[in-house]
């Protein structure tokens, strides 16, 4: 026994090896023929595999919490089309290459939704990557320094799914254009976006200080895109509300 768990353990057989005693235990007890019971143990190796791959995935992702479709409220915004919702979490667009943006007022929960359509897309095994807009353009600014911008561009490809939070929050410098031009322009038609911001369409040009180049990020954004605007109130001011009853 000693020889063979220490060569499952050779072979990287995680898996077989954590179930081979319960499996051998169930062999003897339902008289299971040795094609059955190889089919439990490699069984148990892919369950086992699968799960440490979304948890690679998982921390890879960089989420800033975990939340979940069904912890979400839509009561508290009617405004959302929660069909919709339900046919973003197959992640069909993703397999499309398609973006969806949010937009709305801070905390009418545009970022739970993108965290919650980002880890359906973990568990149905695509790569996804959550960055502020700030903190991208910030790492694409100082990877300029060292020599390593088209490495750093080059991780921001690789995921499927790519979510930028809170464009337009902050007021952004003035090679931010640029910078976010060719994440967008590169991920054309290649991998999609989920886009979180404040701001209207047509005030992009205000927030990137360059409508010509707001406009050619915008074109490649929408062209592939579902636009979801929520207009109700901020979910944090659910609680004060009750409070103050």
């Amino acid at each position: 026994m000693n020889t063979i768990k220490s060569k499952l353990q050779g072979f990287k057989l995680a898996g077989m090896l954590n179930n081979l005693e319960e499996r051998l235990m169930l062999a003897r007890q339902k008289s299971l023929s040795y094609v059955d019971f190889l089919e439990l143990l490699l069984e148990d190796e892919e369950r086992n595999r699968q799960i440490n791959s979304y948890k690679k995935r998982y921390n890879s992702a960089k989420l800033p919490s975990h939340k979940t479709i069904e912890d979400f409220d839509f009561t508290f915004q009617p405004s959302i089309d929660k069909r919709m919702i339900n046919d973003f979490i197959t992640c069909q667009f993703v397999q499309e290459r398609r973006n969806v943006v949010f937009i709305g007022s801070p905390g009418t929960g545009k970022t739970h939704l993108s965290i919650a359509i980002g880890i359906k897309a973990l568990m149905k095994n695509y790569k996804v990557h959550f960055t502020s807009v700030g903190e991208m353009l910030h790492n694409l600014n100082m990877s300029k320094a060292d020599n390593s911008y088209f490495q750093k561009v080059e991780f921001y490809l690789k995921p499927e799914l790519l979510i930028l939070d809170e464009l337009g929050f902050k007021k952004l410098p003035s090679y931010s254009a640029d910078d976010f031009f060719e994440i967008i322009s590169k991920r054309y038609e290649k991998g999609s976006v989920i886009i979180t911001t404040n701001k209207p369409l047509e005030s992009w040009g205000e927030i990137f200080g360059d409508t010509v180049m707001a406009s050619a990020i915008m074109d490649r954004i929408v062209h592939h895109s579902e636009v979801v605007k929520i207009t109700g109130t901020s979910y944090r001011s659910k609680g004060l509300k009750k409070e103050v009853k």
